[in-house]
């Protein structure tokens, strides 16, 4: 009886590690709130602005298909620092390095279906900015 209650007390215990690992975590998940821009729209991302340019690739598995990758989105964006305006060419979940941080390209909406595409000034771009970015940055 004893061998029994050990032997179940291990299996959900090693249930429970598996549950654990099993899903992995996504760039998405808690952390700082992302700042949303539309194409040609400059939005402040805790420091830096940044103005999404053009969706240079939109490669996303849509949600009505089952797909073996889960594909990315790649834009050109304008990033507005304090001493310079920098172009540069954001991948989805591949942080690109900002002064003492990072800026990411979180997540793209909306959602791809495999029967209509996405008209240009339908797409919004969640951004976050990674580490600290210490500026006084001009407006314009």
């Amino acid at each position: 009886m004893r061998n029994a209650i050990l032997a179940a007390a291990l299996s959900l215990a090693l249930a429970a590690c598996a549950r654990m690992h099993s899903a992995p975590a996504s760039s998405a998940e808690p952390g700082p709130s992302l700042a949303w821009a539309a194409l040609g729209e400059r939005v402040y991302v805790d420091g830096p602005a940044v103005t999404p340019l053009e969706v240079l690739e939109g490669s996303r598995c849509p949600a009505d298909v089952q797909c073996v990758w889960a594909g990315q989105v790649r834009i050109r964006a304008m990033i507005h620092l304090a001493s310079d305006d920098l172009e540069r060419e954001l991948t989805s979940s591949k942080p690109v390095p900002v002064a003492d941080g990072s800026l990411e390209l979180v997540e793209v909406k909306p959602a791809t279906h495999s029967r209509a595409a996405i008209a240009p000034g339908d797409y919004r771009f969640g951004f976050r900015l990674m580490g600290e970015y210490k500026c006084v940055f001009r407006s314009s």
